[in-house]
């Protein structure tokens, strides 16, 4: 596999090293990426979005959503009352994970919900105010000059 080097991206910007960190991490991925639990990402509106996470078997008290530095975590653990229980076959995997998110800036999470076997998490992009387009009023002159309502002095 090819292999990128963002060194020279470094030297050259200032505040893009979360994208060459981002772009790093993705490159050097193996490929090996677990499976379990198949999840969805989806796009619900213009600045929304919703995770959607296969967890048969979890119930709410065993599964874990947080958000770390930018990061969404979602975890489970199985409560152990399988005990005393002998299973000719076993095909509802209800094994421990742990799957994480990079979340963009100004994306947070707005809530999650767990029905019919599904984990849906709410994720809600929200730009602030400061970082929104602006309009610039153009007004006639020269630039750096402002236009002043001043009387002849006699």
């Amino acid at each position: 596999m090819r292999t990128f080097d963002f060194t020279p991206l470094h030297r050259a910007t200032i505040g893009f090293d979360q994208i060459a960190d981002l772009m790093d991490r993705a490159l050097s991925t193996d490929g090996t990426q677990p499976s379990y639990p198949p999840y969805n990402i989806e796009k619900t509106a213009a600045d929304a979005y919703r995770i959607s996470i296969a967890v048969a078997g979890f119930s709410e008290t065993d599964l874990s959503v947080e958000v770390k530095e930018n990061a969404l975590v979602v975890a489970a653990k199985k409560a152990e009352d399988d005990k005393e229980r002998n299973f000719l076959h076993r095909g509802i995997a209800t094994r421990a994970f742990e799957r994480r998110f990079t979340l963009a800036d100004h994306v947070r999470v707005v809530g999650a919900s767990h029905q019919d076997g599904m984990l849906h998490i709410e994720l809600q992009r929200e730009i602030p105010e400061a970082l929104k387009p602006r309009r610039i009023a153009i007004s006639s002159g020269e630039v750096g000059q402002p236009k002043l309502n001043a009387k002849a002095v006699n």
